[in-house]
């Protein structure tokens, strides 16, 4: 008998959690519990979340079938760069050209695995994309119009530390870190769904599918996020994040937890400008977009346990360590 995997675990969450919500409802007894602070909040949370998440996995999941459908994969492979340092580069400036929001990453960089992407380009792709590009430069220059120089380390942080952790995988990862489940689309599949109705409804297929596959992992990790919104000890915290090194221990934890799209998270971070120090305002808009609660469910549902592990300390000590030495010249 072969043991349950986490991942195999953690959807039988979701039927356990539905069936606790239908026998609160249906206590008399215990109706009140619905009408509280917490589950108000708790509500707000995990409603607000889902839909800022939502967009953005629709997105990056109809560009994946885009890419899927159109895209042949030579087109891919002849693209990327062959050498380690131009591949890493390339996927760095991708992001300009792909302005997708970490929520759909995901789809979209497994598509491109698929089609011949090396893994630790794709790396660096998924960690650079949500921060490198106009968009999310604009709003946090935005959010700090009067501390620019906050913006332009946010930008060099986020380069520098997917850099780093794509040449780490490139020289340490030698086998295929992916999951059998996101290899198993061939190119047999893509061509019976063009024969039975053409490219277009190939492309709506292909959406539905990639929607629906990395939606779950978000649903549940929406969920967690905002149990942890609600029942965060904030004054706690705080005092905690006055200590030199606890605040960028608690602003990343705080990233990690609020989950926040890279678009609107400087907003967030502008509202401790006086409290934190500029660095761990850095490693909060830094943190957050490469690694959150539900990115860490999706991570985690394409690449193996091992691996995804991995990249997870590898990113906490680039942003960590990085934020740190550029908060002198903050």
């Amino acid at each position: 008998m072969t043991a349950l995997s986490p991942m195999k675990i953690i959807p039988l969450l979701l039927p356990a959690a539905l069936l606790i919500i239908l026998v609160v409802m249906w206590l008399p007894e215990y109706q009140g519990l619905l009408n509280n602070e917490y589950v108000h909040t708790f509500k707000t949370g995990f409603i607000g979340i889902l839909l800022e998440a939502l967009p953005f996995i629709l997105a990056g999941a109809l560009l994946s079938s885009l890419l899927q459908v159109f895209v042949p994969d030579e087109v891919i492979s002849r693209w990327i760069p062959k050498r380690a340092i131009p591949g890493i580069l390339f996927a760095c400036v991708l992001g300009i050209v792909f302005p997708v929001c970490e929520c759909g990453m995901i789809p979209l960089v497994r598509r491109l695995i698929q089609k011949g992407m090396p893994v630790y380009v794709a790396i660096v792709f998924i960690l650079s994309g949500p921060i490198l590009n106009p968009v999310v430069y604009g709003a946090t220059f935005m959010a700090f119009r009067n501390h620019p120089e906050l913006a332009y380390a946010r930008m060099g942080l986020a380069f520098a530390a997917a850099f780093l952790i794509g040449l780490i995988v490139y020289c340490t990862i030698k086998k295929s870190p992916m999951r059998w489940s996101a290899q198993r689309e061939t190119g047999d599949m893509a061509h019976s769904h063009a024969v039975r109705g053409g490219r277009l409804t190939s492309v709506f297929v292909h959406t539905s599918e990639e929607f629906f596959e990395m939606g779950k992992y978000l649903l549940i990790g929406c969920l967690l996020t905002a149990a942890l919104q609600t029942f965060m000890v904030r004054d706690s915290l705080a005092a905690i994040g006055g200590q030199p090194l606890g605040s960028y221990l608690f602003m990343m934890g705080l990233a990690f937890a609020l989950s926040l799209c890279s678009t609107s998270d400087a907003f967030v971070a502008s509202t401790f400008l006086h409290t934190f120090p500029a660095g761990s305002l850095v490693a909060f808009m830094v943190f957050g977009p490469m690694l959150d609660f539900k990115n860490a469910m999706m991570l985690m549902a394409l690449f193996k346990t091992k691996f995804a592990l991995y990249l997870f300390f590898l990113i906490f000590a680039c942003v960590f360590i990085g934020s740190v030495l550029l908060s002198p010249w903050l």
